[in-house]
């Protein structure tokens, strides 16, 4: 059927249903005009279609349609927006209805972004200002999420054109007064099989919200499917697939021939360089997300998909940035953040003033990129503690050999870089205790570099880090390349920021930053450690990817890091911070029931950081450690230095984050305000600090306080610079006369200039006879001379606007003043701008002394922790005493378990240690299950670091030697990410301590072997523990469910047999726990009576009673030790075989090269006595 008898049966159709008869003339008219037009953009035809009411659906051929998609794409490549609106009005007429139709066409362009090349359509009024409805549609899908359709109301879309609401309004009176009104609703033409065939049409009159929107969205997806063809099979810039090997995920390949608008190629030229990037868009009032983006935007946070001419999108409002930033990085993804460089006005001036031919959009720039690694803006920061990016340079030739590291951290937050360089073990014991020290957010390593067993570590140590892998060499610097980078980069150079160009003419021999003696200690380190300075090479490279290279590095704020520290601290490796819940429990990974959270209590978020450093590197040397307990009594004697300190820095901005944005220049003004008083505020409790101090004899309390640097002549500088109260209400920073030359001459020329226009006012008033005319400020024509209507003015004045009274004027002499007017405002804004920066060095310039006295601050606020920490311990708590000769010891009367303090359990029952000295070495502890052994392993090893650390202990009595190292083997769990078993896990921990620990160690080993069979567990725990007692000679305490081991080690002289006592009810089979340590062997582990205490059918706990006594009488191991009738234990058979080939050995060694079997028998039975003589010797002197 032709199209024109569809639209007259359409219409007929109507007609009937509403009663009414329409003129063939009008009906005639009305199909003319549907014959020529065609709506030419599937969006706008919906949204004409939303405005009218009944189906009316013209179905244009296939070649018509085709040639009508030809000029959509034309009209795309042009970047033009246009949008049909039709208004269907009845009117009567001397008794006759008239159909009318006024079409008209309107061009709907941002007001903040004109992507477009196109001109306003001739039919728009010259004096209307472009309009846009994409911020309309943000206020219902950012803000109110109230509508399903992304769509603008069309009377909301004409708000600015008086004409078109007057029209609008008139639209709806008619409406609703004359129920007969007909009105068509326009449908897009479909592109299904059916308007291919032009044999049926296609309506939406009747169909849901739903079913709409989903048919939108096919029609969008093939109508972009050939234009992005290239993102259905994604590559990288180096045409690798995605899932390659040698992918990289941060590009993305765009094809030459692809053909964009310029607000497209602009997207994409940046996108393109940040495919894994979620990149916010700035774009008028929103900040927008495309394709990709916006699936993750819409899947993951539920924000409003929509389609943006060729692209599919999602937007938020520019005040909540943060707001989504943030929860974009929490959930593990990067953010970039696009912004506009200039505003609409600004980059009509641009074009204006450039004579070369420019894509007419607006200039946009990638700002900065964020990651859960490298935040800096302290309103995207969730957490006081530091927050790092690490970046790992591994050599290790094969998996077998030990692995060595060059490893550089960072905090981007505060600028502090950390490097550190070692050699590892085979199970990488350093790297792993470094992980778990820094627990960093962030991970870049070089491709291909990283060795399987350190990406397990990687794994299961960090939860969800970022994984950043750069190419090596051209991304990640070897040793000499990023020592010519950051030589060349003049990132120390006290070059000043707003320094011209023709500063950076290199001139290595008068520039000090070319010369590596001026660089930061840590760095000179570095040049002979060539996996630091690779992996400090590598963290540069990235920190330049995301902008943040020059602001941090040029701090100088680098130091070498040790995450053993063997000669200064306690060792506490990685395995030993996790098995005694150092800073997170193994519940959930909280810090609830911690130690860190037992003992800090400081009020500084720099304090806290610290903090976090000293119980990571608890003291080894004794007078160090003795200056910080003479310094924590001190702080309990005086408390009201604590009520002092409290009272100045108890919420307390972060000095030393924010200090690093000043650097940066980032920092906003209200921050700046706030640290010049913070700082004031410092100086002043310090001053009372040394008041304090006369009444101290605590040496390490009187050099910090009196180490402070003097920070009053800067502070006094910036009091008398600006003013303070109208900076916190502007936030200008507008400098006081005689502070800036610059900004005094533009003022003085801006008064200048307002004395001229004074003058001239009152010679126009003089001239033209009225005191009545003034001056007048209208929009962006300021000063316009409103003269009373009646006053005739000279010819040459230039009318700008008019009321029914007064009609206002410009003319040469008057613009002449407003143009030295606008250049002199802008001149001073300008100067403004470069002002703040100019503050912002001068505080900078003081640095490294702010730092500092951050710095002692925040040791002050740590020694007051510990000192709050010993106080809260209740009693009976000690100072401990330290023996630094003679072999090691450690002796607890009455210790209890720190973290359960006397107000959370008045009844924890305390128990006493004595190891070491003229004690045995070790203790072999027994006990039922449940009946408290773990616990007193992990107390004795708490109350070791605390004491250590500088703190008071919770017992009676306390005396040990400062321990080099705790080692734990606690739990029983697998490494699934590792590919190690239970059993697995136990041996690898256990031969680390095997092979490390030294008499001045402190092993802990609770129920070794419980990985495997009863006689292999057996078996090695009894070889170990007999290893640790005769030849490592360290201080231990080792549980165990094997009663039989007990018999092995009854007589030996360096273990002392324990157990945890208990009562028993038989009859009940019940165990009471007494949880209290008394000497001898429990004789069982009450399994059963556990077993049925925690509800094991009671037939169950019977069966498993007599399966346990056959199994004891049965036993391999029964026999074997029965085997024979021997009554030596097998312990003190291992000790005669140990002694004896230690004798024969040095016999051997004496003897030389002469062979053994050539020796006549009186050598013989000399060598024989000889040895007998050195086991008789060595019995002695062990007794």
């Amino acid at each position: 059927m032709p199209i024109s008898n569809k639209v007259q049966s359409k219409v007929n159709s109507v007609q009937n249903k509403r009663k009414t008869s329409t003129p063939v003339a009008t009906q005639s008219s009305l199909l003319s005009f549907l014959k020529k037009e065609v709506p030419v953009e599937a969006n706008n035809e919906r949204k004409a279609s939303e405005k009218l009411e009944l189906p009316l659906t013209p179905v244009t051929p296939k070649s018509r349609r085709e040639k009508n998609m030809q000029n959509i794409e034309n009209e795309q490549v042009n970047n033009v927006e246009t949008t049909s609106i039709a208004e269907i009005t009845e009117e009567s007429t001397s008794g006759e209805r008239v159909l009318r139709r006024r079409v008209k066409r309107k061009i709907y362009v941002s007001s903040d972004d004109d992507d477009s090349n196109d001109k306003h359509d001739s039919t728009d009024p010259p004096s209307k200002k472009p309009h846009t409805n994409i911020d309309d549609d943000y206020v219902d899908n950012c803000e109110q999420k109230e509508s399903d359709d992304f769509d603008m109301n069309d009377e909301a879309a004409s708000e600015d054109d008086s004409e078109d609401n007057s029209m609008a309004k008139s639209y709806q009176k008619n409406r609703n007064k004359n129920s007969n009104i007909v009105q068509f609703k326009l449908k897009g033409f479909s592109s299904s099989s059916s308007s291919r065939r032009g044999s049926s049409f296609s309506s939406s009159a009747h169909m849901t919200n739903t079913e709409k929107k989903k048919q939108r969205a096919v029609d969008f997806k093939a109508k972009n499917e050939e234009r992005y063809s290239w993102l259905q099979n994604v590559c990288d810039v180096d045409g690798n697939l995605e899932g390659s090997p040698n992918y990289d995920p941060r590009t993305l390949y765009v094809p030459k021939s692809a053909k964009f608008t310029p607000f497209e190629k602009q997207y994409w030229e940046i996108k393109s360089n940040h495919w894994d990037t979620v990149v916010f868009f700035k774009k008028g009032k929103f900040y927008e997300l495309y394709e990709r983006d916006a699936d993750i935007g819409h899947t993951e946070f539920d924000l409003k998909l929509t389609d943006r001419v060729n692209m599919r999108m999602v937007g938020v409002p520019e005040s909540s940035f943060e707001y989504w930033a943030a929860k974009f990085i929490a959930k593990g993804h990067k953010v970039a953040r696009v912004d506009q460089m200039e505003t609409a006005l600004g980059k009509e001036m641009r074009e204006k003033a450039s004579k070369n031919k420019e894509e007419k959009v607006i200039r946009r720039q990638l700002t900065s990129i964020l990651t859960a690694g490298t935040i800096v803006d302290g309103g995207l920061l969730t957490d006081e503690m530091s927050t790092y990016c690490m970046s790992i340079k591994e050599h290790c030739p094969n998996e077998i050999d030990p692995p060595s590291y060059g490893v550089c951290f960072v905090d981007t937050a505060t600028g502090e870089f950390n490097l550190a360089s070692f050699v590892d073990d085979i199970d990488r014991t350093q790297f792993e205790t470094l992980i778990m020290q820094v627990k960093p957010k962030e991970i870049v390593y070089e491709k291909g570099m990283l060795s399987k067993r350190s990406q397990r570590i990687l794994k299961t140590c960090i939860n969800c880090p970022i994984w950043t892998g750069l190419i090596p060499e051209r991304e990640f610097w070897d040793a000499n390349a990023t020592w010519d980078e950051i030589r060349f980069s003049r990132y120390f150079s006290n070059k000043p920021k707003n320094s011209s160009d023709q500063d950076d003419v290199i001139n290595e021999d008068n520039d000090n930053e070319y010369k590596p003696e001026t660089w930061p200690e840590a760095i000179k380190i570095s040049r002979n450690k060539p996996l630091m300075l690779s992996a400090l090479g590598g963290l540069i490279w990235y920190l330049r990817s995301l902008k943040l290279d020059e602001e941090l590095v040029s701090l100088r704020n680098f130091r070498i890091y040790d995450p053993i520290c063997h000669s200064t601290s306690l060792i506490l490796d990685g395995q030993t911070l996790a098995n005694l819940e150092i800073f997170e429990n193994n519940l959930n990974g909280s810090d609830q029931g911690t130690v860190f959270k037992l003992l800090n209590h400081c009020i500084t978020p720099f304090g806290k950081r610290t903090f976090k450093q000293w119980l990571c590197h608890p003291l080894r040397n004794v007078d160090d450690i003795n200056e910080r307990l003479d310094a924590i009594e001190e702080l309990n004697k005086h408390p009201g230095f604590r009520e002092l300190y409290d009272e100045t820095f108890l919420h307390f901005p972060d000095l030393e984050r924010l200090i690093s944005r000043i650097h940066a220049g980032t920092c906003r003004v209200k921050d700046f305000l706030l640290v010049l008083t913070s700082f004031e505020k410092l100086m002043d409790t310090v001053d009372k600090f040394k008041e304090y101090a006369k009444q101290f004899y605590s040496g390490k309390l009187l050099k910090l306080i009196g180490s402070v640097p003097d920070l009053s002549p800067m502070l006094l500088y910036f009091k008398e610079a600006f003013d303070h109260d109208q900076a916190e209400k502007e936030g200008k920073l507008l400098p006081y006369p005689g502070i800036e030359q610059d900004y005094d001459e533009i003022n003085q020329k801006l008064c200048t200039v307002e004395k001229q226009l004074d003058d001239y006012l009152k010679e126009t008033k003089k001239l033209l006879k009225s005191d009545k005319i003034v001056y007048k400020d209208i929009g962006k024509e300021i000063y316009q001379l409103e003269v009373p209507n009646g006053i005739k003015v000279p010819n040459d004045w230039k009318k700008l606007s008019c009321t029914r009274k007064v009609n206002r004027y410009w003319n040469s002499t008057l613009q002449k003043f407003i143009r030295d007017l606008q250049e002199s405002l802008e001149t001073k804004s300008n100067i403004l701008k470069s002002l703040q920066g100019r503050f912002y060095e001068k505080f900078d310039a003081h640095y490294q002394k702010t730092l500092s006295a951050v710095k002692i601050i925040s040791e002050i606020d740590c020694l007051l922790s510990l000192a709050a920490s010993s106080k809260a311990l209740g009693e009976p708590s000690c100072r401990p005493q330290f023996a630094q000769d003679g072999p090691s010891v450690l002796e607890f009367e009455e210790l209890r378990h720190p973290c359960v303090t006397p107000s959370i359990a008045t009844d924890f029952i305390p128990n006493d240690t004595y190891l070491g000295g003229d004690n045995q070495n070790i203790i072999l502890l027994t006990g039922p299950n449940m009946g408290g052994k773990s616990t007193f392993l992990r107390q004795n090893c708490v109350a070791i670091i605390m004491a250590q650390l500088g703190c008071c202990v919770p017992a009676k009595k306390c005396r040990l030697t400062p321990f080099d190292r705790i080692y734990t083997r606690i739990g029983a769990n697998d490494n699934i990410l590792a590919g190690q078993s239970t059993f697995m896990v136990e041996l690898n921990e256990t031969s680390k301590i095997l092979h490390e620990a030294t008499p001045r160690s402190m092993v802990i080993l609770d129920e070794l072997g419980r990985g495997t069979s009863t006689f292999d567990g057996y078996a090695i725990a009894y070889s170990v523990l007999h290893y640790l007692a005769t030849h490592i000679g360290c201080l231990g305490l080792f549980s165990t469910h094997y009663g039989m081991l007990t018999q092995e080690f009854d007589k030996n002289p360096n273990v002392a047999l324990k157990h945890m006592s208990c009562q028993v009810d038989q009859h009940k089979k019940e165990v009471t726990f007494l949880y209290k340590l008394v000497p001898g062997v429990c004789p069982k582990s009450y399994g059963m009576n556990v077993a049925n205490m925690a509800g094991v059918p009671r037939e169950i706990v019977d069966r498993a009673e007599v399966t346990a006594a056959k199994f004891e009488q049965t036993s391999r191991l029964h026999d074997t030790l029965t085997a024979n009738g021997s009554n030596v234990a097998i312990s003190t058979q291992c000790d005669f075989v140990f002694m004896l080939k230690s004798a024969f050995k040095k016999i051997d060694d004496d003897v030389g090269d002469r062979a053994l079997d050539n020796q006549t028998e009186h050598e013989k039975e000399k060598r024989q006595t000889r040895v007998l003589k050195t086991i008789i010797n060595r019995i002695k002197n062990d007794r």
